[in-house]
């Protein structure tokens, strides 16, 4: 017979969660259930309140870390163990309303051109030109690449969703000089030895030097390059809807952020009204 956490993993196995997601949650039931020194399913409602309590308020523990947990509980009990959940008694922590960090064009220029390695240069071509998020960025396959129909087929998108999004002909320029040099077989950014993707820590540290280099924003980080890419599409007048698509993004208010990104210039905007030929007040 399985025990309890085995037959959450099945559950979210059969429902087609990630493989990082399921990892995740079994992890944090445990974490929870380590801070009691019980079976996890011996927890209870008073346990679980107690526990996210004492992360927000002494552990300080970030909101989506929290809510991580929260999320992970909430599938233990209602999916695997069959109990309710009431929300009222276990509330969700609010998520503090924070807009992302874009870089300008001419910083996204200046750090290409600050970059002399083809492949990690490459990489970050590929991650702002495409929109994409690092893990979509590692885990990108040579026979992703359509330079037919200037398309990045995207396999491995949040919530195993597949996408296309855009080849532009600066990212192909910058692919086929880096071919010519790695030959990649399989992973289009594979390391050397393993064959297997990058790691993102790898990609990451050469943001965060260049971002020092380059008197960056602290909070920038690899993931601004998405970012960017959203916001500058915006502000050149792409709709918004198109910039969902390609972000892949489950809902438009999501991509709607980068609205707040743009300092749009209302003056500038027409009613409708005043494209009327008649209208009689």
């Amino acid at each position: 017979m399985i025990n309890s956490l085995q037959k959450m993993k099945m559950d979210m196995e059969l429902r087609g969660f990630s493989h990082k997601t399921v990892k995740v949650y079994l992890k944090n039931v445990q974490v929870v259930s380590d801070f009691f020194t019980i079976d996890p399913e011996q927890l209870n409602y008073d346990q679980i309140r107690e526990f996210l309590h004492h992360a927000i308020i002494f552990r300080k523990l970030s909101r989506s870390y929290v809510n991580s947990i929260y999320s992970a509980l909430m599938f233990y009990f209602k999916f695997t163990l069959g109990r309710s959940w009431n929300m009222q008694d276990i509330p969700r922590v609010k998520q503090a309303s924070k807009l992302p960090v874009a870089l300008s064009p001419s910083q996204v220029q200046k750090l290409f051109h600050s970059v002399s390695n083809i492949k990690h240069k490459t990489m970050l071509i590929t991650c702002y030109s495409a929109g994409l998020r690092v893990g979509e960025l590692l885990n990108l396959k040579v026979t992703d690449i359509d330079s037919v129909s200037m398309k990045i087929r995207v396999q491995n998108g949040k919530g195993n969703k597949e996408r296309y999004t855009i080849l532009s002909q600066t990212n192909l320029n910058a692919l086929r000089k880096y071919f010519q040099i790695y030959k990649p077989r399989n992973y289009l950014f594979a390391n050397e030895n393993t064959h297997q993707p990058l790691t993102t820590r790898t990609i990451q540290k050469v943001f965060y030097d260049h971002r020092r280099l380059l008197n960056f924003p602290e909070d920038a980080t690899i993931h601004s390059l998405r970012h960017s890419f959203a916001t500058h599409l915006l502000l050149s007048g792409t709709s918004i809807a198109v910039i969902q698509k390609l972000l892949g993004h489950a809902h438009i208010s999501t991509t709607s952020i980068y609205l707040h990104l743009t300092n749009a210039d209302l003056s500038t905007v027409s009613s409708p009204i005043d494209s009327w030929e008649v209208f009689h007040a």
